[in-house]
């Protein structure tokens, strides 16, 4: 059983922007949840001319109370309140001279009960960009370090001496396609009736007792539908999210966007202390 959501969109921007925007747009006033990001590898193939980026993304989510009615809090590790935290894996894949950015993110958490991998295909118009994606072996070669440096380098910004006009986005005309699709499969259930197959040790009875109650087919169901629910809903802020880092850029170019990041990130920093002291961390997945 999967479940399977897509959706398209245009943004009135330009594609190098638009893709710059994607790495920096954590954090920003929609996406209070995501609380740190790291970048863990960074190639860029001279020869495809391709950058390819691997980040790690730590959110905190609150569970929907439909999961923690069906799932005991044991098996996810929620808090009574179903508070959480989850790390994201994302891998992009950028090539500017053909005009086109392929994304794929998935939890690296709760993957027993449910694996939600979302993919965006973002394009210049006319763009045809295939499948046939090869990248070489050698990651010695063109390896960059820093945001700012590599964004230069690949031609997301223009050298310049005066930085911050160069960094805006001039209003052309160019707009961006940008494809989303989301794929969600259950998976609750299964490792557990494996390894009880495997192994003559008898599962616990809060385990049968879980499993007797409501049918694996039927779980996984129910909890894929409200995934996929959560999925639709949150396709809207992140929409937004990067409409504010694209009118940072637009107003005030890189430095107007690492402004605006330090801004939130003191916001969030603060809510969670707050929210920390109350007992009582909300926010919303992605």
């Amino acid at each position: 059983m999967v479940k399977f959501y897509s959706s398209s969109d245009t943004y009135t921007y330009p594609f190098t922007a638009v893709t710059l925007a994607y790495f920096l747009r954590y954090p920003n006033p929609y996406s209070t949840h995501v609380l740190s990001t790291d970048t863990i590898a960074r190639h860029y193939d001279p020869t495809t001319q391709r950058l390819t980026t691997i980040r790690l993304h730590l959110k905190r989510s609150k569970l929907p109370s439909a999961v923690l009615k069906l799932i005991p809090r044991s098996l996810i590790g929620a808090s009574a309140g179903g508070d959480t935290q989850a790390y994201i894996l994302e891998k992009s894949v950028v090539d500017v001279k053909e005009g086109w950015m392929d994304t794929e993110s998935r939890n690296l958490e709760w993957t027993g009960v449910l694996s939600v991998v979302e993919r965006q295909v973002f394009r210049r118009p006319g763009c045809t960009y295939g499948d046939d994606i090869r990248q070489t072996e050698d990651e010695d070669e063109g390896l960059w370090k820093g945001m700012e440096g590599a964004a230069r380098r690949h031609g997301f910004i223009a050298q310049s001496s005066e930085n911050t006009a160069a960094d805006k986005i001039t209003n052309n005309g160019e707009t961006t396609e940008v494809a989303s699709s989301v794929t969600l499969h259950s998976h609750i259930g299964e490792k557990w009736k494996k390894r009880s197959a495997a192994s003559s040790t008898a599962p616990t009875e809060e385990k049968v007792g879980f499993f007797k109650s409501l049918g694996t087919a039927s779980l996984q169901r129910s909890i894929e539908i409200i995934g996929l629910k959560r999925a639709r809903r949150s396709q809207p802020n992140a929409k937004e999210g990067m409409k504010v880092v694209l009118e940072r850029m637009r107003e005030g170019g890189l430095v107007g966007v690492l402004e605006g990041m330090r801004r939130d990130r003191e916001m969030i920093l603060g809510g969670h202390a707050h929210a920390f002291k109350k007992g009582n961390t909300s926010g919303e997945e992605e």
